[in-house]
């Protein structure tokens, strides 16, 4: 049966404020809770005042999941997005943005809650990013938020792990789950960070054998979820856990493993290493674009590679050139 949508993404609704920071600053704020190159989750004080600390910076609508259905839509595929924003600005910002790059975005806001959920991206030298995350309003994503005539209607559906710190959330993912089987579609989910898969290991674990059909994890994510600090193990002990896993390896470009192939992908080099704040996002909308449009593994992974290396090369995890006219 056909489709209207090649992606529906269920994700934490986040503006992202970004700006570039010294290695000291990230060490000065270890006090704080802050771990360099990870997502931190903090309340809403701390946001003010890392805000108020923090250099110039740029606003722009974000989220995992986000910004891959920005990137995804960048190629020329359509998508949709369910995700929670407040009735404020910022949601406001959010819901505009998504709509405008042309991907179907109403899910309905909070009123009266948390304000829409922030990221305050720290962007070091080396162009790696630590994110500071207040949760806000997406929190309060729930069961009834995922459509079901949109997951009917999407090829695939791809979950953020991000999102599991919440019941609520998590609920939400288990329904999408039942939903995709009950239509005959394709489940995906990104693992997000290795500090996420501490958290809900055994939960993930369940969730990617018994739901998932293709996984995305980078190293250390991929470690952190098989308890196995060697790759190549770590490889083999999740090849016939899901149809399709495809991991990230930074420079050293990715690795995509089925239960019958291993195939390695190669990094395309930025003109420039900027910043790295949506490498994976970007990499997982590339792969698939791909893979909705029927492509081969091996070049599902060269059009992640491609908007990654796109992403990296400037402020911002979303794209900057319409990724279709690299194509």
């Amino acid at each position: 049966m056909a489709t209207e949508y090649g992606l529906t993404a269920i994700g934490n609704a986040i503006v992202d404020v970004l700006a570039h920071a010294t290695d000291d600053f990230i060490l000065s704020q270890a006090q704080k809770g802050m771990n360099p190159n990870t997502m931190n989750l903090i309340g809403a004080e701390r946001a003010v005042e890392l805000y108020d600390l923090m250099e110039q910076a740029t606003e722009m609508s974000g989220g995992s999941a986000g910004n891959t259905m920005a990137c995804f839509a960048s190629f020329g595929g359509k998508g949709a997005y369910i995700g929670k924003v407040a009735d404020d600005q910022l949601g406001r910002i959010f819901a505009h943005d998504t709509r405008a790059i042309g991907v179907h975005f109403d899910s309905l806001p909070l009123i009266g809650g948390a304000p829409t959920a922030q990221c305050l991206i720290l962007v070091t030298p080396d162009a790696q990013r630590t994110m500071n995350t207040f949760l806000g309003a997406c929190t309060q994503l729930t069961e009834q938020d995922v459509d079901e005539t949109l997951i009917a209607n999407s090829q695939v559906t791809y979950l953020e792990g991000y999102l599991f710190d919440e019941p609520k959330a998590k609920a939400a993912f288990f329904r999408a789950a039942d939903l995709v089987r009950k239509h005959n579609r394709k489940l995906a989910l990104t693992l997000s960070d290795p500090f996420c898969v501490v958290r809900y290991r055994e939960e993930f674990k369940n969730l990617v054998q018994n739901h998932i059909d293709i996984l995305f994890a980078n190293e250390a994510e991929l470690k952190e979820l098989t308890e196995m600090s060697d790759l190549d193990k770590a490889i083999e002990s999740i090849r016939n856990k899901c149809d399709i896993v495809a991991v990230t390896l930074g420079s050293q470009g990715s690795v995509i493993v089925t239960k019958d192939e291993t195939i390695h992908v190669k990094a395309i080099s930025p003109k420039e290493l900027v910043d790295t704040t949506g490498a994976g996002d970007s990499y997982a909308a590339g792969f698939l674009f791909g893979y909705t449009e029927g492509k081969s593994l091996a070049e599902c992974g060269r059009l992640g590679s491609l908007a990654a290396s796109e992403v990296i090369s400037h402020m911002g995890p979303r794209p900057l050139v319409p990724l279709k006219s690299l194509l």
